[in-house]
């Protein structure tokens, strides 16, 4: 039987620290599954989940807590089987915009009011191709119940949007 973990990692940007990290789950005959992880304000910063033996389980999250004491932060949390998810639709949601607090809250609010949950988010920062003005980008994958009203949505988006002056697109 495999145990599934969810790890969160942080620590100072240096090189090795996936091989550290790969190592360990490695030396425990767990598999890396599914991970995203970026350097950040100088630090490296990553989330990934990984199967391991049940019997490896327990010394597996002693070892990466120890990993600490090379610089690298990991918190493990034991996951659940996986639930089918029936009556489900998938969709992204695209952003570009000038750069102004409060663009990710006043968007998640308006999902969050119609139930629609983010699987997935990536912003970044850009220099504006015509302007030295950054650019705030998300790209974000979303789900919601199939009977969502997505012309609904998008419609509060766009009141939004147009509020943020940012532009916004939906794709299912």
């Amino acid at each position: 039987m495999m145990t599934s973990l969810v790890l969160t990692v942080i620590g100072p940007d240096k090189p090795g620290l996936v091989e550290l990290l790969s190592q360990t789950i490695a030396n425990h005959q767990g598999n890396w599954l599914e991970s995203g992880m970026s350097r950040l304000a100088g630090k490296f910063a990553g989330i990934l989940i990984t199967e391991v033996p049940a019997e490896q389980a327990d010394a597996l999250e002693t070892a990466l807590s120890a990993l600490a004491g090379q610089g690298l932060k990991v918190i493990a949390e034991r996951s659940d089987e996986p639930t089918t998810e029936e009556n489900i639709q998938r969709f992204t949601l695209e952003l570009v915009g000038h750069d102004k607090p409060g663009i990710v809250r006043d968007i998640s609010l308006a999902l969050s009011q119609r139930k629609v949950n983010v699987e997935r988010l990536n912003t970044e920062l850009v220099s504006g191709s015509m302007s030295a003005e950054e650019l705030f980008k998300a790209h974000a994958n979303l789900s919601a119940a199939a009977d969502t009203d997505l012309d609904e949505l998008q419609d509060a988006l766009e009141a939004i949007a147009s509020d943020l002056m940012v532009d916004i697109t939906l794709n299912s």
